[in-house]
């Protein structure tokens, strides 16, 4: 009894401490936190809820949903734990479920102005999607935007002052003035905003599902990870490292839009590198190069609102064509996400993917843009609630039966800017610092330079930006619990 009581007050002393980590934004320490003092009291669902929070903090959506049902299961008069699993739902874009445990929210606090808020923006979430499903067009009868569009016809004003690109060429001088544009908060025109995109997608089009790239000795390849719309630490990148050429190569590995609230410059700055010339940057998808997402997270409304509705479409169209992944001189496999739920996939395997499409909920794609390691061996559940979890024994395997040394991948915010793991052979590198202007983290690139390819890890720090809050175009509800 005296055990018991003793571990209710240590507990309670932990969950005091959890709080003030979470409030300094430290995160993974509050997770820890928490999940000590539900170790000594695991019927406090409170305690739960607030590790569901923490979860949600770190986008751990598959995590947050099991603590908040837990929280549920404890406490079913408990309203926070339903309130938790609804942003849960909603962080991964399930409105319908989101809906459900709003309105129990409001059933158990009918008087809250909070709750009826959030319920009144998930109703309306989840009537804009019914809308959506009953007018969409099926996938075979979908015709291509871009085949529906000739940018020549569409006329620049002369009043119009920013960069233009003259004939179909994109030179470097276009790509400053633009990139200065941007970094001014300017706008580029319509027309060659449409060129641009056009012909980065005839380009992507072209490309397989896997892209080999060659760095000849001597000469060095730059990988960045997740920029996430920050476009001022995108131009701080390129001041540190120099501007993509033949001579300085880059491959950025996916997550290019959301969050932050510059994601159209980012992409256009991408694209008119791309253009400028193919074989200075390469390009693979992330989990954010999705409607799904662009939906929730800001990169559809910023091109509705900076655009228009047209380039949603296009821009969702030519996503579906980047590739998912590279592998540098047969030696180092980069990717978005991570590894799979199999054993025994070969590149072969990847190169032959068909990946003109919406990423689906399971399988290889699936798995490359949102899988994350784990520090115990075998295959876990994704704290994402989407893909897996994978440890150091299935890296090690899948880069022996490829023949490969490493594996690069992103999609994880590190307080360095990266973290190397399973015993060496995986690189997490993440290029957005002080993520969604809250996180304090770092960001990273990596250099490796031909033949023996030792990963030189570059950090830097946060750089100013316009006050334009991120999630500034994001969907209203998601940014109530930004």
């Amino acid at each position: 009894m005296e055990t018991e009581k003793s571990n209710v007050l240590k507990a309670e002393e932990l969950k005091l401490l959890a709080n003030e980590a979470f409030n300094a934004r430290k995160y993974g320490q509050a997770i820890d936190l928490y999940t000590q003092a539900i170790e000594l009291n695991s019927q406090n669902a409170v305690y739960l809820a607030n590790r569901a929070f923490a979860h949600l903090r770190l986008e751990e959506y598959g995590s947050a949903i099991q603590d908040a049902t837990k929280a549920i299961e404890v406490d079913p008069k408990y309203s926070k734990g339903y309130y938790r699993r609804g942003a849960a739902h909603l962080g991964m874009g399930k409105f319908k479920e989101a809906l459900k445990d709003f309105q129990q929210v409001k059933k158990m606090c009918p008087n809250d102005p909070d709750a009826s808020k959030k319920l009144k923006e998930c109703e309306k979430a989840v009537m804009k999607l019914k809308f959506e499903e009953a007018i969409a067009v099926p996938e075979s009868e979908r015709r291509s935007i871009a085949e529906s569009l000739d940018f020549h016809s569409i006329d620049v004003e002369s009043q119009y002052s920013g960069a233009r690109i003259e004939g179909d060429v994109v030179t470097l001088d276009f790509v400053k003035k633009m990139m200065d544009d941007f970094k001014n908060q300017k706008c580029l025109h319509k027309r060659y905003a449409f060129q641009i995109v056009f012909q980065t997608r005839e380009m992507l089009l072209a490309l397989p599902s896997l892209v080999d790239i060659n760095v000849p000795d001597g000469k060095h390849f730059t990988v960045c990870g997740d920029v996430h719309g920050q476009y001022y630490d995108l131009l701080n990148i390129f001041e540190l490292n120099g501007l993509p050429s033949e001579e300085n190569p880059y491959l950025f590995n996916g997550d290019f839009v959301d969050r932050g609230s510059f994601s159209l410059e980012v992409i256009l700055t991408l694209f008119a590198l791309k253009c400028m010339s193919p074989s200075a940057i390469y390009l693979a998808r992330g989990n954010h190069e999705s409607k799904s997402m662009n939906k929730i997270y800001g990169f559809e409304g910023e091109v509705r609102s900076k655009l228009n509705d047209t380039f949603v479409e296009l821009f969702a169209e030519v996503f579906c064509y980047l590739p998912l992944a590279h592998v540098i001189n047969k030696k180092i496999f980069v990717v978005h996400g991570g590894l799979f739920s199999v054993d025994g996939v070969k590149l072969s395997d990847i190169r032959s993917i068909n990946r003109f499409c919406e990423p689906p909920e399971e399988g290889l794609m699936c798995e490359l843009l949102w899988s994350d390691p784990q520090p115990l061996p075998g295959r876990g559940p994704s704290k994402r609630g989407v893909g897996l979890s994978f440890g150091a024994d299935v890296t090690k395997r899948f880069l022996q039966e490829n023949n490969l040394d490493l594996v690069v991948r992103s999609h994880e915010v590190k307080d360095e800017g990266y973290e190397i793991e399973h015993d060496g052979k995986l690189i997490t590198v993440f290029s957005a610092p002080n993520y969604c202007d809250q996180m304090g983290n770092k960001g990273a690139f990596i250099r490796f330079e031909a033949p023996d390819l030792k990963p030189n890890i570059v950090t830097f720090s946060a750089v100013p930006h316009p006050d334009v809050k991120p999630m500034a175009y994001a969907n209203n509800f998601l940014r109530m619990f930004s």
